[in-house]
């Protein structure tokens, strides 16, 4: 007996000696820009987890005014590769500059190639190095919109256009077009000048080549795991077209889920393929429950996407290397999903300002009276909870978080996001949800504030209330998507919004702070904690 329980303390001070060297490891990690939500913001979750991150210069990255430098990205690469016991690498950064570049470049497919090789240098170089790339495939948006610098510029006169004769060649392909289809697909066709089509879709082709050399070396052990990313993406789109490709392609050559996915979203993928990473290095498979609000629930397809929520969460837990289980007492992290009852996404904010007074939707539904429900019941019967909030399309439930604010339950929590798309803040969830337990109560809290003042303050309510006065001071509505000389003013306006905001609706940040639009527009904005 003495015996049995030497060994057993024995065996628990190892574990315990492994999982505290492992807390020390050090993971490469290369964002596809310097958005505050593609690097520092994620950087701070997984740094407060205990873990040491090896960062390229900022300056290395696409930001607003330049598409990036992957060559000078790739010297720093091989460089810090030696150091690091694990990499998560944005190809799009490495191929084209950064996420954005992706969609507006002019690479060769000599140069393409050749950033495509240092794959497998990096590799050779590095055999232990464990390699999580995340790409993406272009996206295609609704239509354009005047002043947005994230597609060529003729996308702002022909976008719509683009859209609806891609997602006509979409559906012909899969089914069947009637007459009047058909007739609009000719239209476009002759509407749309070729020299723009010729470049959108020579780019795409372009990408797509570049995307199957990655799955090649997915498939050959060069890149140890592989996401796919589909951002802005509609249920028949050029985008949709091309997965179809894809996830023909990773049949063909046997790339299981284990090695490869596709999915909606993009910007989640890092904190994804960071705690995957953390869990292979401390051979963990987080245990994660989901449960959605009543109505379509996980059946919802949210806007930007073309599948169920369910499977885009689903997948996202497998992406984290986690294990998804029915029961939450069996849970290592609870995840609760706010959705409407139809199954549709909400507007309400954040929507093209035109000067109009902005009015929260403060009133609750009866799904969201539910949702607050199964907060409370979770967090009562002790359970890790964390909240997905993609009831409306970029930025949080006003509704949901007043309640959850009045009830005190905001810092019960140990996760929240509902920044941007449905994809990206169930994926951001469950990315920070799965490493909360390894963090201090005070990392948690300061995350969660984060979150809250972007999520919440800013993105719900500050964002489009200064939008409109952007239109009434200055009558230029497309300052909301490229600030220019109204930068500073931007700021200093949102910073005194989003404080007051803080000190009515979150009186427990105590701390000072102000916020900042790196990207000179109104589309994201980073706080800053003094």
């Amino acid at each position: 007996m003495k015996k049995f329980f030497f060994l057993a303390v024995l065996t628990f001070f190892f574990a315990l000696q492994t999982k505290t060297e492992a807390a020390g490891e050090k993971i490469l990690f290369v964002p596809h820009d310097d958005r505050p939500i593609s690097y520092h913001q994620t950087v701070q979750v997984v740094e407060a987890a205990g873990y040491e991150m090896i960062l390229p210069p900022k300056e290395l990255l696409s930001n607003a005014t330049n598409m990036g430098h992957p060559d000078e990205l790739w010297q720093w690469l091989f460089e810090n590769a030696p150091a690091a016991n694990s990499a998560v690498i944005a190809s799009d950064s490495l191929l084209y500059g950064g996420l954005i570049p992706s969609r507006k470049h002019d690479v060769s497919q000599e140069v393409l190639n050749s950033r495509l090789a240092k794959f497998e240098e990096l590799k050779k170089k590095n055999p232990s190095l464990p390699i999580y790339v995340f790409d993406s495939l272009m996206r295609t948006p609704m239509q354009g919109t005047p002043g947005d610098i994230e597609e060529p510029e003729y996308y702002q006169q022909y976008g719509a256009d683009i859209f609806q004769y891609t997602r006509l060649l979409d559906k012909k392909e899969i089914s069947k077009l009637d007459k009047s289809e058909e007739n609009y697909l000719s239209q476009l066709e002759k509407k749309i000048p070729e020299e723009f089509m010729n470049d959108w879709m020579g780019r795409r082709q372009k990408n797509l080549s570049a995307t199957k050399i990655l799955m090649d070396y997915t498939r050959d052990e060069v890149i140890d795991y592989l996401i796919l990313g589909r951002d802005d993406n509609a249920p028949l789109c050029q985008t949709h077209r091309e997965n179809r490709e894809i996830l023909a392609y990773a049949e063909k050559n046997d790339l299981p889920k284990t090695k490869f996915q596709s999915m909606p979203g993009i910007d989640e993928f890092n904190i994804l393929l960071l705690n995957r990473a953390i869990n292979d290095l401390n051979d963990e498979i987080p245990f994660v429950s989901v449960q959605y609000n009543r109505g379509k629930g996980g059946d919802t397809v949210p806007a930007f996407s073309d599948e169920k929520i369910s499977d885009s969460v689903n997948a996202a837990i497998i992406i984290a290397g986690g294990f998804r289980v029915p029961d939450p007492s069996r849970a290592d992290f609870v995840l609760l999903v706010n959705t409407d009852s139809s199954g549709k996404t909400l507007w309400g904010h954040n929507e093209y300002p035109d000067g109009g007074e902005f009015k929260p939707i403060l009133k609750p539904s009866s799904s969201t009276k539910y949702f607050v429900e199964l907060v409370e019941k979770n967090l009562s019967e002790g359970y890790p909870v964390g909240v997905a909030d993609i009831n409306f399309a970029n930025g949080s439930d006003n509704a949901l978080m007043k309640i959850l604010s009045e009830k005190n339950l905001l810092f019960k929590i140990q996760a929240y996001s509902g920044w941007n798309t449905a994809t990206n803040s169930t994926g951001f969830a469950i990315g920070t949800g799965m490493l909360a337990k390894k963090m201090s109560d005070s990392s948690k809290k300061k995350i969660l504030a984060t979150r809250y003042l972007d999520d919440w303050a800013y993105q719900a309510n500050v964002r489009s209330i200064v939008g409109s006065e952007i239109v009434k001071n200055f009558g230029n509505p497309q300052l909301y998507y490229q600030l220019g000389d109204k930068h500073s003013w931007a700021e200093n306006r949102n910073t005194e919004l989003i404080r007051d905001f803080a000190k009515k609706n979150l009186p427990q940040i105590t701390k000072n702070f102000t916020v900042k639009n790196p990207w000179l527009r109104m589309f994201e904005c980073d706080i800053i904690f003094e």
